[in-house]
């Protein structure tokens, strides 16, 4: 019960790493809520977990707003936000669109910031609290046909810790977890046989022969997140099975 008497802002938690926190937070104690774009799934998650499902797009300036004042409306004070939504293109820069640079960078940056914005008054307020940001391996090592990802996670970083910088005094402590590659849902779309040629492949890449689990995750978030990692800000925790010590 690590967050016992916490309540948590988890966004994009419908699926993935982000589902996977959901559940972790609320078996250890916490008051979630969590946000996305598929309701179905986040209905089929709230109803699993008892936890809050908050219909956002943080693409936009309205969707963040919206989720952050239901947030607040429906649980009172926040003591944890994990910025978790995000988008995974790939690409070279030369095959990059305008149109995907853009969405990369709003999705995966500005809705952080945007976040970050609305939440640190807000827990300034009530004493203080913890952000964890999700940015990637890629965040700290170059990644072949990522460009914009790659820019996108390196700009998280650098924004947490600037912010850990800017609000260390405050209370509020701000880390990164960087995720090296790790099975979701969407790696099974083609079937169970490109499933494992995929799995295979990125396996024989990592020092421990495997991807990562959305649990594993989840686990290090929950570190971060809890009084068990107090004296750590703006650091990027990496989980990758090593993959940025090659």
């Amino acid at each position: 019960m690590r967050l016992s008497q916490r309540t948590a802002l988890i966004t994009g938690g419908t699926s993935g790493i982000g589902a996977a926190t959901v559940r972790l937070f609320v078996k250890e104690g916490a008051q979630v809520a969590f946000t996305g774009r598929r309701v179905d799934q986040g209905q089929t998650l709230a109803a699993e977990t008892g936890a809050i499902f908050l219909p956002a797009d943080h693409a936009t300036l309205e969707g963040c707003e919206h989720a952050f004042r239901s947030a607040v409306g429906r649980m009172g004070a926040i003591s944890i936000l994990f910025n978790n939504a995000g988008v995974v293109p790939k690409g070279r820069a030369e095959d990059t669109s305008e149109e995907a640079w853009a969405e990369t960078l709003n999705v995966n940056v500005t809705s952080v910031w945007r976040m970050s914005k609305l939440m640190v008054p807000h827990m300034r307020q009530h004493g203080g609290g913890v952000i964890v940001n999700n940015a990637s391996d890629f965040a700290l090592v170059g990644g072949r046909n990522y460009a914009a990802y790659c820019a996108s996670k390196g700009a998280v970083v650098q924004l947490t810790r600037a912010m850990a910088l800017d609000h260390a005094l405050e209370g509020i402590r701000v880390n990164a977890v960087c995720p090296g590659d790790t099975q979701v849902e969407r790696w099974a779309a083609n079937g169970a046989a490109a499933l494992e040629a995929m799995l295979q492949r990125q396996a024989a890449d990592l020092p421990m022969g495997r991807v990562g689990k959305t649990e594993e995750i989840a686990k290090a978030v929950l570190f971060l997140a809890s009084p068990d990692s107090s004296f750590m800000t703006g650091h990027a925790l990496a989980v990758d099975g090593g993959n940025t010590a090659q």
